[in-house]
């Protein structure tokens, strides 16, 4: 397993994603094989790691997957030459409860690795100050190794000064300084970035971001401290059983959200994945043995899809005969209505009872544990779940047969349940393991 190390701050919205993708096009130009992670749930960064690296990036989460889980996804990075994870939220930020490996902290995945930390700090409205929290991060928690950290953000060469007598004061390695820059920020939605698919920019924006990076920022000094501590050889993984042999899996700028490696396990138990696009007006294939609809944003494409009659028609009759499962978009596309933010309502496909709303906007977001009352594809009923939820659709009606006993990370029970009716089934919560 090549060296490695996390990127991660105090804080959300410090810079972390693009200073990640800047650093692995950088180490890219330099002739290098960089595989990128992401620490936690997030469903929409590992597109763009992708795009900056030309390889696929991979969730590696330590409150829903178990340790030999992470081990073998750690492992895809073989051949490579470094290995850079994106840590969420702030270092040590997780639930309250630990799950299979840990919290869903940064720093669960940094330990387990033996990866160095490199911490972005953005010291706006403050000095000095940012070393002291610095300083606190990197003794809060044994194990854990701050290398050093990049300054983003800065405002002017004396603010630049005196954030670094702070770092000085504290011990602690400035790889670089980045100033502000507008130019290289990616363009966010209601649940986070834009999708990578969506931004034609892109490609402009990564190599912008590299060329400030490689300028000011000491890659060298980077390079050197990316460790790892972990054998050679993953530990042993449980094959997990895909959904069927030949999937009809929907995607498109309405249904991307699904976790790559559930996507590569799939792929790598032989099962055949045939794509399809609801919003081009497609219907899955006659010849698969489940349909899988992903979440992504159908609230933004809602009129399309309504109007999508091969899509509707073919769906209805797929389900006739054959297992469709929805996740959190996908189930909304799967019920009888959805009403988008400006209170007009769009008609779904009908399969489930379901009725979503987008008018009276609501967050729901965590980490969920399911035991399914009913079976989905590739899972009996009474097998437990692990996965994560986050939207901001209220259910107006539901009607159906609940699909599974949820909770959130706490064992606090969730009223979205999901739904089951004939050979259609569809939850909010968005799989990421099974229960270990």
């Amino acid at each position: 397993m090549p060296p490695g190390f996390v990127i991660s701050a105090p804080a959300s919205g410090t810079g972390k994603t693009t200073l990640t993708l800047a650093l692995a096009r950088a180490f890219s130009r330099r002739g290098l094989h960089v595989q990128c992670f992401k620490c936690g749930p997030d469903y929409i960064d590992p597109a763009f790691h992708a795009a900056a690296s030309g390889r696929m990036s991979f969730n590696l989460d330590s409150w829903a997957m178990d340790q030999a889980t992470l081990l073998k996804l750690a492992g895809r990075s073989g051949g490579c030459d470094l290995t850079i994870a994106e840590g969420a939220m702030g270092l040590f930020d997780g639930v309250a409860r630990s799950g299979a490996a840990g919290t869903g902290a940064s720093a669960d995945i940094a330990a387990l690795m033996g990866w160095p930390v490199v911490l972005v700090i953005d010291p706006s409205g403050q000095a000095q100050t940012a070393g002291a929290i610095a300083k606190g991060l990197s003794a809060f928690r044994a194990g854990v190794r701050i290398a050093g950290v990049i300054l983003n953000r800065i405002a002017s060469p004396r603010h630049e000064a005196l954030v670094r007598a702070g770092m000085d004061e504290a011990g602690l390695t400035v790889f670089g300084v980045l100033p502000r820059q507008t130019s290289i920020e990616l363009p966010e939605r209601h649940l986070g970035l834009v999708q990578a698919q969506e931004y034609d920019r892109l490609e402009e924006t990564i190599d912008a971001a590299a060329v400030l990076v490689a300028e000011r920022i000491d890659l060298d000094k980077v390079l050197q401290v990316a460790s790892v501590a972990l054998p050679a050889t993953p530990a042993a993984c449980v094959p997990r059983r895909p959904p069927g042999q030949r999937i009809a899996l929907a995607k498109d700028a309405a249904f991307s959200f699904l976790y790559p490696h559930l996507l590569e396990s799939w792929r790598e138990a032989g099962a055949e994945i045939l794509l399809f696009s609801p919003l081009a007006d497609e219907a899955p294939s006659n010849s698969a043995d489940i349909c899988w609809l992903p979440g992504g944003y159908p609230e933004l494409h809602a009129g399309p899809l309504a109007a999508a009659s091969t899509f509707k028609s073919g769906l209805r009759s797929f389900a006739l005969t054959r297992p469709v499962h929805g996740e959190c978009g996908g189930y909304m596309v799967m019920g009888s209505g959805l009403v988008d933010a400006d209170g007009m309502r769009h008609e779904m496909t009908g399969l489930l009872g379901l009725e979503t709303s987008f008018a009276a906007r609501r967050l729901h977001l965590g980490y969920r544990v399911a035991r399914l009352l009913s079976p989905i594809p590739g899972r009996i009923a009474g097998a437990r779940l692990r996965g994560h939820e986050f939207h901001y659709a209220s259910v107006v009606a539901q009607s159906d047969e609940p699909l599974a006993e949820v909770c959130d990370a706490n064992g606090s029970p969730v009223e979205e349940v999901g739904s089951r009716r004939g050979h259609s089934t569809g939850s909010f919560f968005h799989i990421i393991a099974d229960e270990p």
